[in-house]
Parts: C-alpha cells; structure tokens; sequence
C-alpha cells in the first residue's frame, strides 16, 4: 500500500476528525492510544454506510456482530490541528466472519496515516455463538467487497 490515499467511491466515509494538543505523546505527534477510539467511532458507522442496519440484522436474522480482532498499522504520523477522514471497505468474507479495513487519510494532502483491520464475527446472542452468516447479510456484504491491492 502506497503511503497516501484517497478517498474511493468504493469506501464509504465513516466520520472524520481532528488532532488536538491533548492527544500528543512526549515525543509531539498522537499517541498510538488516541487511534482507537477514532477507529472505533467509526465502526460504529460503517454497517449503517453499507447499507444494512444492526437492528434490522438482529430482529430480521437473530443475530449481531462482535468483533474479534482489530489491527492498527501506524504508516505516519499526525500532530495537532491534523484534520483526517476515516474510510471503509470490505475486504473478505468468511463462513462467519467478515474483514474490514478502515483508513485514516489526511483531509487536505491524502496522505495515508493509518488502518485498522477489523474482524466482526456473526454472533446469535441466544446460544453466545458464532453462527453462519445469513444470506441476505452476505449478499449485501458481498456488493462492497473490495479487492486490496498487494
């Protein structure tokens, strides 16, 4: 992946953000920390951003999303009155799973500052399982799905 982005139609935008002074480390740029609320914000958005809603899922399907892994690479750095935008896409599908990868771009120069790799998992709140994936869920997955470039 090359070291800046732009926003893609494919890749809905989630939310957007800025720096400030408070989420500095001792060494003058955000601290890793600070990422993860950011990123979790924005999951948050990204099933309503694809068009599904996670009420509908769990009256319609029975079932919900719990994620499993979340994975931050750091790419630059951001300092305060950075202002970013955080994208989305689907990047694999599973029996049960599906993979998201969520971009951190900066707003004015597109330059790259992070992702996230999230893992939600299908999950049937009445066993406290994984379960398959239903069909409609996947079908509308699948038209998101984006291939990554190596």
């Amino acid at each position: 992946m090359t070291d800046t982005a732009q926003p893609a139609t494919d890749r809905p935008l989630l939310t957007r953000g800025v720096v400030h002074p408070w989420h500095h480390d001792i060494y003058g740029h955000m601290n890793v920390r600070h990422y993860a609320p950011f990123f979790d914000d924005a999951s948050f958005h990204l099933y309503a951003a694809l068009g599904l809603s996670l009420d509908e899922m769990l009256h319609d399907h029975g079932v919900h999303m719990v994620s499993a892994r979340a994975v931050t690479n750091f790419i630059q750095e951001l300092k305060a009155g950075d202002c970013f935008l955080i994208d989305g896409a689907v990047v694999r599908l599973g029996n049960r799973s599906a993979t998201f990868q969520l971009r951190m771009i900066h707003s004015d120069t597109g330059a790259l500052h992070a992702t996230y790799d999230l893992t939600d998992v299908i999950f049937d709140p009445k066993t406290r399982k994984s379960t398959d994936m239903p069909a409609p869920l996947r079908a509308a997955l699948t038209r998101h799905l984006v291939v990554e470039q190596p």
